[in-house]
């Protein structure tokens, strides 16, 4: 049975058929899906999608959303973990981080809210999933400064020392899509290398999606459909069974219990 440790569950990609999003998700064997937030106008969107689907979630501002909140999310965030710190469901603060790759965000300002939301993760002892892109260093300066319960890096795409730095820190590694890419060379060497009790397996769904859904610029336009979804997992998970060498049946083992590790709530 397979873990989704990242998957948007409430885009609306998925408004018009999203139980049966769910539905083939089970029917490939994924039993559990974490949902991660991105703002505070989805707060209360993803815990009602996890308590009716039976998934867990994850409450944080996403750095690509920092521009359009204001600091007074951060306090109602605050607030609503200390109400809701009770919820088993409730198993991380995320989805939060840096993101240095997309043009005209503010860096000071994704600071500010990543180390806000750090200290709000140590206070109520949870793990943080964390958005890595082009800001790894930086994410590792953070926590080396606010030492939290570990978590996931999302969607990892660093060097191997970056990795292992990570790992240092009680963090496992998000693979996906990126994964089955032929070109993805430096990642799919990582994939094959880093110790197996490191990674987890992930969708990000609607995005990233694997080899076979991605469309170029001109056929989306088009209207060829590229989403991603949470029942993809397994055929993701093919590549990365292939890369070391093991069984789908031990990579399923052993990438649900990282999740669980990762995120002990998800146990």
């Amino acid at each position: 049975m397979w873990t989704d440790s990242h998957c948007h569950l409430d885009a609306p990609e998925f408004d018009a058929d999203r139980d049966a999003v769910v539905a083939r998700a089970r029917a490939a064997g994924v039993t559990q899906i974490v949902v991660p937030a991105v703002e505070r106008s989805n707060f209360e969107t993803v815990r009602r999608l996890a308590a009716t689907h039976g998934f867990a979630y994850a409450l944080g501002i996403h750095p690509l959303f920092v521009g359009r909140a204001v600091d007074d999310d951060l306090r109602h965030l605050g607030d609503l973990l200390d109400e809701v710190r009770g919820d088993p469901r409730l198993v991380a603060i995320g989805e939060i981080g840096l993101d240095h790759f997309v043009p005209g965000l503010d860096p000071v300002r994704q600071e500010q809210f990543y180390a806000a939301q750090l200290k709000l993760a140590r206070r109520v002892d949870l793990p943080v999933i964390l958005h890595v892109r082009r800001s790894a260093d930086t994410l590792l300066k953070h926590l080396r400064i606010v030492k939290v319960r570990g978590g996931i890096a999302h969607a990892f795409n660093g060097s191997a020392q970056q990795a292992l730095a990570f790992v240092e820190l009680g963090f496992k590694l998000g693979f996906g899509g990126a994964m089955t890419f032929d070109r993805a060379l430096q990642l799919r060497r990582l994939a094959a290398e880093l110790p197996l009790d490191a990674i987890v397996l992930e969708t990000d769904a609607p995005d990233i999606p694997p080899h076979w859904l991605y469309r170029t610029r001109e056929e989306r336009t088009a209207g060829l459909c590229a989403r991603n979804e949470p029942g993809e997992l397994p055929r993701i998970a093919q590549t990365l069974a292939e890369l070391r060498g093991l069984s789908l049946a031990e990579l399923a083992h052993a990438t649900s219990a990282n999740a669980r590790a990762a995120l002990p709530g998800l146990a």
